[in-house]
């Protein structure tokens, strides 16, 4: 046993999750933002901020699920435009991607974890074309499930061939889940992390001690992910691993991907009952940990990638 400590200490990496409080910071200071996912077009996030000035729930960030390629360039321009107003980042997925595609590994029992992976060179062509089509309109940051296509944003980044500003940011459904894996995407190039659903305080908390970046934790994720609703943890997590960025997923919902006009009026009643949990949350943080420091809603921050008009 000694020997395996000593070996993960070499690394820099610990050996036991432990919850500790975290002294990392945002850039401006504050431990946590609120983040509304799945909103998958403008009039979805036009209803999630009208819900959230409606019930004074803040919001720092919307990620959308169905990817780049669903949206028209009116469409983005629309997010971006609204996102730049309200000085929110907007953060789209990419395709394509393999569930979305031809092949048969994804769905099967032991394939499941390939299922939002790019197929092929051509599959990561096409996530680039979008992500460039993106940051023409406006768009500065981005969901990427995919380990190589990372690491090739994050070149490309450093090249100047993708703005500088761009944030990478890595998707819950990679579901890394130990300190190694997350140093390694935040090496690769991620600015933000999405882990695991359903890791425990303390092992957050030893991810905390590996990673410099924001983590994104659903604190109440949809049912593809497991359906925990751990709204009662979340300000302990924002202790251990701030700075850290709450999600409300919403369970015992319908999967949306890939959206359209079909679903919208689903899409929005699901924003807003995402907006009206995150309320309950943000409530919830302020009884229990009225110390916990959050951003301030319509502040441009260097590491918040508010669309550039």
């Amino acid at each position: 046993m000694q020997r395996s400590i000593d070996a993960l200490r070499s690394l820099a990496l610990p050996a036991v999750d432990s919850a500790q409080t975290s002294a990392r910071r945002f850039s401006d200071g504050a431990e946590f933002r609120i983040e509304i996912p799945s909103v998958e077009g403008p009039k979805v996030l036009a209803a999630v901020l009208e819900t959230a000035d409606a019930m004074g729930c803040p919001v720092h960030r919307i990620s959308q699920g169905s990817g780049i390629q669903m949206l028209s360039d009116a469409d983005i321009r629309e997010m971006a435009r609204i996102g730049a107003e309200r000085q929110i980042e907007v953060c789209l997925f990419v395709m394509p991607r393999a569930n979305f595609d031809i092949g048969g590994q994804w769905s099967a029992p032991a394939g499941k974890m390939i299922q939002w992976q790019n197929r092929g060179a051509e599959q990561l062509r096409h996530c680039l074309d979008e992500i460039f089509r993106a940051c023409d309109l406006g768009i500065r940051s981005v969901l990427l499930a995919d380990f190589g296509l990372i690491q090739v944003v994050s070149d490309l980044r450093k090249t100047g061939q993708l703005p500088k500003s761009l944030i990478i940011k890595s998707s819950a459904v990679m579901a890394p889940a130990n300190p190694a894996s997350c140093a390694l995407l935040e090496k690769i190039g991620a600015n933000t992390i999405n882990v695991a659903t359903d890791l425990t305080v303390a092992q957050l908390a030893a991810i905390r001690q590996c990673v410099t970046v924001p983590i994104d934790i659903y604190v109440e994720s949809p049912d593809g992910l497991g359906g925990f609703v751990r709204h009662h943890e979340t300000p302990e997590m924002i202790r251990c691993t701030a700075p850290m960025y709450v999600k409300l997923g919403l369970r015992n919902s319908p999967d949306i991907y890939p959206c359209g006009i079909h679903l919208e009026a689903t899409a929005i009643a699901l924003g807003r009952e995402r907006v009206r949990r995150s309320k309950l949350v943000f409530d919830l943080i302020a009884r229990e940990y009225p110390g916990a420091k959050m951003s301030v809603v319509g502040q441009r921050q260097p590491d918040l990638a508010v669309p550039e008009l």
